[in-house]
């Protein structure tokens, strides 16, 4: 930035120097027809317009190196302060935002600081050292300029100040398009499955038009400028050559320097045209570092407390729950209430509930991934925020409930899991997941590439490519979130029987009785709030709801 400026200012500097020569060579040179006087500062305008090129082209190449690197280094701290968020911090800025964000903003950003390094930054200065060496040549006649520029720069302010908030609103309007773009493909298979496409058209043909309206708006508002400020310095420079001309017929001023005060008035007439230009981008920029501010100033609200000792390690997967109550930020209803369990190292535990029970939200507070609202979670005898984030989520596999599968081959989303892990622990993960022959049809095996979110899986394929991927990791605690809903029995079957050879706590969220049944307890949750807790028969003969959900999956009743 410092080499861009230096570069500008030389250009600046040529450019206000010129006029001064050029009045030299009319009021020495060609008013007293003396040739040398013309050829020798002609000479010196030639070599320092030559000067003033080279600058200029040198200046474009910083300018560009600066902005091209601060949008790297700008991505960079947005992407890493993203991977620092919470849930709650993605509740609060969605997706498609972040995305606009981490593009569009960076970009305006980015195109903002190069234009600064070029015209920008030397257009105020052109115009401060326009009228400074306007009031060198004549003060008389300077006055003018003297009198009018103050008065369009708090104009130009006000602009500004207006122009940041029509703009700042076009970008939300572009936040709204991209959610619905990214909603459509996403849900593109449901769309056509339910012929949804016609309405799907029509809500974003409402975005776009939109987003259309509101940046047509900010763009005409201004537009509008150009002409006044054109109007005003034209009116400026009529009375500069009306009052030169009287000047130099009472001889109080010479030709040569009305023409260069005229030159001068020219020259901030010229870069009052491009301020429209300047002042869009510039409330453009505005609008986008407020938003990228936002990102970068989102506190992080999940870290390693002072409590958190580095020694502390997930060593067998023993889980202890203690009056747990959870409710999601900015909601008043418990999700959780008062919930209290024990889990032994090593142990298998089923997880039942009707939809919205609070099931996922119970394991999403195992991994931190929220904190409890009231009481406490202990793993191994430690305190959850006695151990730092990374050590508890090494120990950890989680397998969420909609499979998460990245572009790339089987073989690099198995190592997601464990970047380390050899060839044959990915083989035997993917056995003991039920899904190494499956791999093995595919046409490159374990190289074989996998379309976006593993489109060109089945269901129950991702599912069990998901599971190995977490049992990779040889975790002390197994989590499956629903995670074998799309198996049938015989396959689920295998799997878990697999999983018992592994040294893990595993916690499955499930909605089949059989399932349940093979694990050493159950969890029966209504409405967050924890109604049942034992093995298959104690809650056959004791719970209510399970009984009815034991007839409705087996249709035979259960009689104590």
């Amino acid at each position: 930035m410092g080499i861009a400026w230096t570069l500008m200012l030389i250009e600046l500097a040529v450019e206000l120097l010129n006029p001064l020569f050029m009045a030299k060579i009319i009021d020495q040179g060609i008013m007293k027809e003396n040739l040398d006087v013309v050829l020798l500062w002609g000479g010196i305008m030639v070599g320092m317009s030559f000067l003033s090129f080279i600058s200029g082209v040198t200046n474009s190449f910083f300018a560009a190196h600066t902005s091209q690197g601060f949008g790297y280094d700008v991505r960079e701290s947005l992407y890493k302060k993203i991977q620092s968020f919470s849930f709650a911090s993605f509740n609060k800025l969605p997706t498609s935002s972040l995305i606009t964000r981490m593009t569009n903003d960076v970009r305006q950003l980015q195109n903002t600081i190069f234009m600064s390094l070029r015209i920008m930054l030397r257009a105020p200065l052109l115009v401060i050292g326009a009228t400074i060496m306007a009031l060198i040549v004549d003060v008389k006649l300077a006055l003018v300029l003297v009198i009018v520029i103050p008065f369009l720069w708090m104009f130009l302010l006000w602009v500004l100040k207006r122009g940041w908030s029509l703009f700042e609103k076009v970008q939300k309007r572009l936040d709204r398009v991209n959610e619905v773009m990214k909603e459509n493909l996403s849900g593109i298979r449901l769309i056509k499955a339910y012929t949804r496409g016609d309405y799907e058209e029509k809500r974003f043909h409402v975005a776009n038009e939109d987003l259309k309206n509101k940046t047509v708006g900010a763009l005409r508002f201004m537009e509008i400028i150009m002409p006044l400020l054109m109007l005003v310095m034209n009116l400026s420079i009529l009375i500069v050559l009306w009052v030169g001309s009287i000047e130099v017929n009472t001889g109080g001023a010479k030709v040569g320097e009305v023409v260069a005060i005229v030159t001068y008035a020219t020259r901030i007439s010229s870069v009052f045209s491009i301020f429209s230009f300047i002042i869009t981008s510039f409330s453009r920029a505005r609008a986008s570092a407020d938003r990228v501010e936002e990102v970068l100033n989102t506190e992080v609200d999940l870290r390693d407390g002072d409590e958190a000792e580095p020694g502390n390690i997930v060593t067998r997967g023993g889980i202890t729950f203690d009056g747990v109550s959870f409710r999601y930020p900015e909601t008043r209803g418990q999700v959780l209430q008062d919930i209290s369990f024990q889990v032994k190292a090593g142990e298998t535990v089923s997880v039942l509930g009707a939809t919205g029970s609070g099931k996922s939200t119970l394991f999403q507070l195992i991994p931190r991934l929220y904190d409890t609202t009231e009481g406490e979670i202990k793993i191994d005898g430690h305190s959850l925020r006695s151990i730092t984030l990374e050590n508890l989520r090494k120990g950890i596999g989680y397998v969420p409930q909609e499979a998460v599968l990245f572009s790339g081959s089987v073989r690099e989303n198995l190592l997601w899991g464990k970047e380390e892990a050899s060839e044959e622990d990915i083989i035997q993960a993917a056995k003991d997941a039920q899904i190494h022959d499956t791999i093995g049809d595919l046409k490159d095996g374990y190289d074989t590439t996998l379309g976006q979110k593993g489109v060109n899986l089945s269901g129950g394929q991702k599912q069990r490519l998901s599971i190995a991927r977490a049992l990779i990791r040889r975790p002390k605690i197994l989590l499956l979130d629903d995670s074998t809903s799309a198996l049938d029995l015989k396959t689920e079957a295998k799997l878990l029987e697999a999983i018992k050879k592994y040294e893990c706590t595993t916690i499955i969220i499930t909605q089949k009785i059989s399932t349940a049944m093979e694990s050493d307890t159950i969890l029966l949750l209504e409405d967050g709030v924890m109604i049942g807790n034992g093995s298959h028969e104690t809650l056959l003969n004791e719970s209510p709801l399970y009984q009815r959900i034991y007839q409705s999956q087996f249709g035979e009743v259960h009689h104590v």
